[in-house]
């Protein structure tokens, strides 16, 4: 069985093709792994991570990190495995544009 360094230093390279300053974080590559992965690198990862394991990285995700397709599959599968409740959405990305707002206002108030 391979260990889980190694085994995310593996995933790292295949799955985050960016490259930041900072390498990414361990919660960031097996999110991009339950995302995108084929299915025999989910069940290496599965193998590697159990259910609360797993569970505890959708609990820590950052927006964006699970698109919902993906969400909704690890929710069911978690939650067969009993892992426990996970929220119905991904967290989601507020973009706040004061911008955009301020057009607004000024708009209304010209008419």
């Amino acid at each position: 069985m391979t260990n889980r360094t190694d085994l995310l230093a593996e995933f790292a390279s295949r799955y985050i093709w960016w490259r930041d300053e900072q390498p990414p974080s361990d919660d960031r590559v097996i999110a991009q792994v339950m995302s995108l992965g084929t299915y025999d690198d989910i069940r290496r990862l599965e193998a590697c991570y159990g259910p609360h394991d797993l569970r505890a990285v959708m609990l820590r995700a950052q927006p964006g990190w699970v698109d919902e397709r993906s969400w909704d599959l690890w929710r069911g599968r978690l939650a067969f495995a009993g892992a426990g409740p996970i929220p119905e959405i991904p967290p989601r990305r507020f973009v706040r544009c004061r911008g955009a707002l301020s057009l607004i206002s000024k708009r209304r108030r010209a008419q």
